[in-house]
């Protein structure tokens, strides 16, 4: 498993963290977990612009070939 240092948070937010952790009965690593993991899946929205983005990434369509190309070309 990976690990993740989070610098410069505020002091403030550590201490309101660590409360809500024990009122959940948990301990505040567990507690940071659970939160990172509710936040990890991707939303609709982050799913297409994942997609667009990899679609900017491929060579452009083949030109559109119509009927006459197609004949010209069995001629």
């Amino acid at each position: 498993m990976g690990q993740v240092l989070i610098r410069n948070l505020d002091d403030e937010v550590i201490a309101k963290l660590k409360i809500k952790a024990e009122l959940a009965g948990k301990s505040f690593e567990q507690s940071l977990r659970d939160l990172l993991a509710a936040a990890a899946p991707l939303t609709p929205e982050e799913k297409v612009a994942i997609s667009r983005r990899l679609r900017e990434g491929q060579p452009p369509n083949l030109p559109e070939v119509t009927k006459a190309d197609i004949r010209e070309g069995l001629e």
